[in-house]
């Protein structure tokens, strides 16, 4: 069974950018695709440390195991496909986010490229401005792992700023179905 793992990097642990991911992964349950929301929500994840422990053991692990990072980098591993959800922190992703983004793309270069060709998306919560630089720097991710990334009918942004604002954003919601199509459509071919 085609598998998606999806990673809320915001504080808010059900706020817009839960709200998008899963109106991406509701278009991919109606097509039998298993999903799994991930929400970092209270959790206090380091950045990579530069020990360079994941290139010398090359056991597809973090040596930092005070976090559950470890089980995250295994979530991608199981996973087919991988959405990084963010709002915008002062234009950039939430430091969560970065954390998952360093480590987790750190073990898979030391590992011979982990998520070499699986399906990625990003996913962008915003009030006003910013997104697109985060936006960019979570493709970035996709991009330097080999992975396929997926597009939708615009950038993959909502806007809002308090909890469910973003529902009434229809071109953002529109945009998130699209994305849940489009990354079904390419994981069934792929599959």
């Amino acid at each position: 069974m085609i598998k998606v793992v999806a990673f809320n990097g915001s504080a808010r642990k059900d706020g817009n950018t839960a709200i998008l991911l899963n109106t991406v992964l509701e278009e991919m349950n109606v097509r039998n695709i298993n999903t799994e929301l991930v929400q970092l929500a209270g959790q206090n994840l380091r950045g990579c440390i530069a020990c360079y422990e994941c290139f010398k053991r090359k056991d597809r692990k973090c040596a930092v195991t005070a976090d559950p990072m470890n089980e995250y980098i295994a979530k991608m591993i199981d996973a087919d496909g991988i959405l990084l959800g963010s709002p915008t922190y002062f234009a950039d992703t939430s430091a969560n986010m970065k954390a998952l983004v360093e480590r987790c793309g750190m073990v898979a270069r030391a590992n011979a490229d982990l998520y070499q060709r699986k399906v990625g998306a990003s996913v962008v919560a915003v009030r006003r401005a910013g997104a697109s630089h985060v936006f960019s720097s979570l493709n970035y991710f996709f991009l330097i792992s080999q992975m396929i990334v997926v597009g939708s009918s615009y950038w993959n942004i909502g806007r809002g700023r308090e909890i469910g604002e973003v529902q009434s954003d229809e071109e953002g919601m529109q945009t998130m179905k699209k994305l849940g199509e489009n990354m079904a459509w390419v994981l069934e071919r792929l599959g």
